[in-house]
């Protein structure tokens, strides 16, 4: 019997599909983030481990389970494991890609949508019985129609938010270390360099992963290169924004307005972001639908058994780990 450790409840569809296998599950009731002291006795006599973005996976914690087989993280990114490390020990790190594109081009569009039409705001105003009667100026947003989109990094999800686009008519730039050939084809998008796109779209929308490379892309230079009427949506990971000086470019008004889903800090909040009206503020929920969810916990238990079946997993994250496969 295969022992696995879930370091945070996810849907019954998962655990149904592992408990089928004959999995002994071990999962805490409540659904917390695990600390660290937790996880690092739990996971001793754990042959897989269904971790969550929010647990720190390095090779203090590989240590302590020598029979560990694999880690499937509940989550596209994986900047929470060290990869070099699992590798290194003979771990199969997996992710959960693709089942959760949609709905995270979808709360990209959210945030977009309610950030440039002050959505929140208008509720806000709603609710606390100000509005007494139309007038030519109340709560004025802007237009989408005909505008431009930058998508800075052009993946799966960049893709599907400029597809997202196509109703609105808007002329779609992005950035990306490679080419995206569809997005050109069908959009007619143009591959740009960064400081271009930040310099001539209206609307910005960040989907690049969390490396060395991307960590504090968007800082004091990048804001400064925006329109004073663009607006800023990250629905990828907090560090990629120096949230600081987005603070301070929102406050001074540099850039109309942002829609934010991930934090620098998580789930901490830089001083004075909570406090502006134009952001739109989500708790880390892009992917937050029934459906995906459920897909996320299919896909993260499929991953777990064909480890342990002895197959390579569909969602491998660190291929290396095939040169370098420890034996049971």
């Amino acid at each position: 019997m295969h022992r696995l450790l879930i370091t945070r409840p996810i849907p019954e569809v998962g655990i149904r599909l592992l408990r089928d296998r004959g999995f002994d599950i071990l999962m805490p009731e409540e659904d917390r983030m695990m600390d660290r002291a937790l996880l690092m006795d739990k996971i001793r006599d754990r042959r897989a481990v269904l971790s969550m973005l929010t647990d720190r996976m390095d090779a203090e914690v590989m240590d302590r389970a020598p029979g560990l087989k694999v880690i499937a993280n509940y989550a596209v990114g994986y900047n929470n494991i060290d990869i070099e490390a699992a590798a290194k020990r003979g771990i199969f790190v997996t992710n959960t890609p693709d089942v959760l594109t949609d709905a995270t081009a979808d709360h990209a569009w959210a945030l977009l949508m309610a950030v440039s039409r002050r959505i929140v705001e208008a509720d806000r105003y709603m609710r606390e019985g100000r509005f007494k009667a139309w007038s030519p100026f109340l709560l004025l947003g802007k237009d989408f129609a005909g505008k431009t989109l930058g998508i800075i990094g052009a993946g799966r999800i960049g893709t599907a938010v400029a597809m997202r686009s196509s109703g609105f008519n808007m002329k779609i730039l992005y950035a990306d270390e490679s080419a995206n050939a569809e997005l050109e084809r069908r959009f007619h998008a143009e591959r740009t360099d960064l400081k271009t796109l930040l310099s001539r779209s209206d609307y910005v929308s960040l989907h690049v992963p969390l490396t060395e490379k991307t960590r504090g892309l968007i800082g004091q230079k990048e804001l400064s290169l925006m329109k004073p009427a663009a607006f800023l949506i990250n629905t990828s990971r907090g560090p990629v924004i120096n949230e600081k000086d987005l603070v301070r470019a929102l406050k001074d008004q540099r850039i109309a307005g942002a829609g934010l889903d991930v934090y620098e800090n998580e789930p901490a909040m830089s001083e004075g972001l909570a406090q502006l009206e134009n952001v739109v503020l989500t708790p880390h929920i892009a992917s937050g639908t029934v459906e995906t969810r459920d897909r996320m916990a299919v896909m993260a238990a499929e991953n777990i058994i064909a480890v342990l079946d002895g197959k390579i997993p569909l969602n491998l994250v660190n291929k290396e780990v095939l040169n370098n496969m420890r034996s049971d």
